[in-house]
């Protein structure tokens, strides 16, 4: 007769609850639903992953087994399943001898103890079950934040968070049942302690195995648990680059505190000698930011110090003192040390641009008020084979801006701002004929509106007032130091909204048509004296066809008599209203000449304006296709052309194909840009079966190819790319990527990264992993962080 002794349930009653409400919830779903989607349990608080210290002890023993004897209050003898549970230990073994006075609990004959999920498997165990102290010989382990296994001759358990493995070994690798498996890599080493309170290993006298290879014997390593942060040296970054030669970068990262810490960058490159770089990185309730700085005290190559800084502040201050609803601050460096730093450091962070930004700016707001005050300056990194224009500094720049909603049924907004744009005389473009020069502008935009908007349709009649004034340095061709210009403009947009039911291929949809009629109309004012600051000429696109000025900025207000005419239809799923299709259509028609141009410009005089042609399509979560067309009435040609196909029908598989045509403005031929893109990460598991025998289910394949190619078919030439590989072991992931550097380069750069990742001990090479990420839409890492499990993941 099978005999217990229990003091509570098996299971906690809110286990119990749970699975009973899950299983009412789920008992009325339709069969398919079982066979497509299995159960699955999901995280609640009412389960603790750790139990307190101070109910340890309250917590009841449970003992469970065939025969039961022993003498009250002092021993108590299970022989045959025994079972032996407290909190989250559970103990089950052959034979179980357990002594209420000391809390000792001795196991032996297939000995299985599940610690707050960690699972130990051998011949004997001797326990203190409440403060788990004691020893396990001959032990089989697994982890559960990392799912990391091994052997050990011996196990002490100095408490529930620290235990000490003696001749132990270490991997993450699937542990596999036949004779001979060995692991691809395995860490040996004379002792290993695992804290599972700082998720920190230790081991001494270590050596790492991979794929036969053994290492020296190391005298001690470190290594996470889990995916918390740890102070310790990380995998060393390698490379090899055609103009800095052999790289190697070995960081330091010191986990400071939960909201701070510091990596160090150390990195040699065989052409030019040894970088320094540092990053702080830091987090408090009001105030975040980052502080890169780059130093290498010699460059071989180009005979002088270089260094790169990159910081970043945004802070938040108690705005009730200055009787305000909001005040901020924040800050944004970016400075290199020379023009060539953009093409000899690729890597850099946010060195993307030869434009760098260095902004310092105030914000506030109160009630229908905000304001912002900044000094906003550029370092502009010239290159002679490809020479750029700066843009102007503004120190400084000052706003005001008021909105008021709903006044009496009128929408009323207004903008003050003042800015000193400053620039290198050497730079600084030309304006009829002379330089233009440095100077201050005011500018004043107020605008009027009386929205009338209903589910069906809306009418919008506006009306705007430009002023803006200048203070030069030195004088206009005119001999002017000071000029002044007032542009009123008055707009009309209207639209309306039609729904119907339909089916389309075999869906049904919700199809809407939306006609939008947009007029405008902007008196001419002569503004060919005015300097050019912040002015570019808009795109053209859905966006700017609809707003009433051709230019962006305040230096040009263009004299505008257009509507805009355009009809967009959108297919909504009526279930989710999750849109998944859109097209549309738009023109301007132009009834007078648009005189108003920047310099060196010519007036405007077609009357019907470029089609513009769009339209996406995501009809499910694989397949999406966005297009946009620009076509040209007087000349029955297209000016641009943009079409981008992707294709991403489950995790680790995408495939983007796009091309872009841009015509040449310069001319009426047939020239321009025309490119073609194709990036893509897809498993090669069909080309790599026989090699590495059947995949498993649910696996894609250990064979990834990763790629972007771009090709410009006008110049017959391969631009930025790059190709490469990955390889997926389960326990470990290898990729391989070289990069082809081309944009603004006399001679291409050429960059072989690649890394090998043990999954749950770390990193060994360069890590591609963010030019991956940078150039390939839909790319995901392989083996990604995940959350860490709950113990009750393996509960029984």
């Amino acid at each position: 007769m099978k005999l217990r002794w229990r003091g509570l349930f098996p299971l906690p009653p809110m286990v119990l609850l749970s699975l009973l409400m899950l299983r009412a919830q789920t008992a009325t779903a339709q069969e398919d639903t079982w066979t497509e989607a299995p159960l699955a349990l999901r995280r609640t608080p009412e389960l603790a992953e750790t139990i307190p210290p101070a109910e340890r002890g309250l917590r009841p023993s449970i003992v469970d087994g065939d025969r039961l004897g022993g003498r009250p209050d002092l021993e108590v003898t299970v022989e045959g399943n025994a079972t032996l549970r407290r909190g989250d230990t559970r103990i089950t073994a052959d034979r179980l001898e357990y002594q209420p006075p000391g809390d000792l609990a001795t196991a032996t004959g297939n000995v299985h103890l599940n610690q707050a999920g960690n699972v130990y498997e051998g011949p004997e165990l001797h326990l203190k079950v409440e403060s788990f102290e004691g020893f396990f010989d001959h032990v089989r382990y697994t982890l559960l934040a990392n799912g990391a296994h091994g052997e050990a001759e011996r196990i002490d358990f100095v408490d529930p968070k620290v235990s000490v493995a003696r001749h132990v070994t270490y991997t993450t690798c699937l542990r596999e049942n036949y004779p001979g498996w060995m692991p691809a890599w395995m860490l040996t080493a004379v002792t290993m302690t695992t804290d599972s309170e700082t998720n920190l290993a230790t081991a001494t006298d270590a050596q790492i195995t991979f794929l036969g290879i053994t290492t020296p014997p190391i005298p001690s390593v470190s290594f996470p648990l889990s995916n918390a942060r740890q102070s310790g040296l990380l995998p060393p970054v390698i490379g090899f680059d055609t103009t800095n030669g052999f790289e190697y970068l070995q960081p330091y990262y010191w986990n400071i505190a939960p909201n701070r810490d510091l990596t160090l960058y150390p990195e040699l490159m065989s052409n030019r000698g040894v970088n320094l770089g540092t990053e702080f990185r830091y987090l408090e309730k009001t105030y975040s930011g980052q502080i890169r700085i780059d130093e290498m005290p010699s460059d071989s190559l180009r005979d002088r110090n270089r260094w790169g800084l990159w910081a970043r502040h945004s802070q938040q201050f108690d705005p009730k003192p200055f009787g305000l609803d909001s005040l901020s601050t924040s800050f944004n460096i970016n400075r290199v040390s020379d023009d060539d730093y953009w093409r000899d450091f690729t890597h850099s962070p946010t060195l993307t641009s030869r434009t760098l930004t260095n902004e310092v700016d105030l914000n506030w707001s109160k009630g229908d008020w905000s304001g912002q005050a900044r000094t906003l300056s550029y370092q502009t990194l010239q290159y002679a084979a490809s020479p750029i224009t700066p843009s102007y500094n503004r120190v400084p720049q000052i706003t005001a801006n008021y909105n008021k909603y709903d006044w009496h049924g009128f929408d009323v907004s207004g903008t003050l701002d003042y800015s000193r744009f400053v620039v290198d005389s050497a730079y600084s473009p030309t304006l009829n004929g002379i330089k233009q020069p440095n100077g201050e502008r005011m500018v004043g935009n107020l605008q009027i509106s009386r929205p009338w908007i209903t589910p069906g349709g809306y009418v919008i009649p506006k009306l705007l007032l430009h002023t803006a004034s200048y203070q030069l340095d030195s004088a206009l061709a005119s001999g002017a130091t000071s000029i002044s210009s007032v542009v009123p403009t008055v707009s009309l947009d209207s639209g309306l909204v039609f729904e119907r039911d339909t089916n389309l291929f075999g869906r049904a949809w919700r199809q809407t048509l939306e006609p939008r009629a947009f007029y405008v109309r902007t008196p001419y004012r002569d503004q060919s004296q005015l300097p050019v600051y912040d002015t570019a000429a808009n795109d053209i696109s859905f966006a700017t066809l609809y707003t009433e000025n051709a230019f962006s900025g305040n230096d040009r207000i263009s004299d505008t008599n257009t509507l805009t005419t355009g009809l967009t239809t959108r297919l909504i799923d009526p279930t989710t209203g999750a849109e998944s299709a859109r097209f549309g259509i738009a023109q301007r028609l132009r009834f007078s000449d648009q005189n108003v141009t920047l310099p060196g410009g010519t007036a405007v005089t077609d009357r019907s304006g470029d089609f513009i042609l769009g339209g996406q399509v995501h009809w499910n979560p694989k397949w999406s296709i966005d297009g946009l067309a620009q076509y040209n009435m007087d000349t029955s040609k297209s000016t641009r052309d943009a079409l981008t196909l992707r294709y991403t029908p489950a995790p680790y598989h995408t495939l983007t194909a796009a091309f872009r045509y841009q015509a040449d403005s310069t001319t009426t031929a047939n020239d321009g840009t025309k490119t073609v893109d194709f990036n893509w990460q897809w498993p090669l598991s069909e080309l790599t079966r026989g090699l590495f025998g059947e995949r498993k289910p649910g696996d894609p394949g250990r064979w990834y190819a990763v790629g972007r190619l771009s090709y410009s078919l006008h110049d017959r030439a391969m631009s930025d790319s790059l190709i490469g590989a990955e390889y997926n072991a389960c326990c470990w992931v290898g990729r391989v990527v070289l990069e082809r550097l081309v944009s603004g380069r006399t001679t291409p750069d050429t960059r072989l990264m690649f890394q090998i990742q043990f999954n749950g001990f770390g990193n060994i090479g360069s890590n591609p992993t963010s030019t991956l990420l940078q150039n390939i839409q839909g790319y995901q890492p392989l083996n990604p962080q995940t959350q860490e499990p709950s113990r009750f993941t393996n509960y029984d």
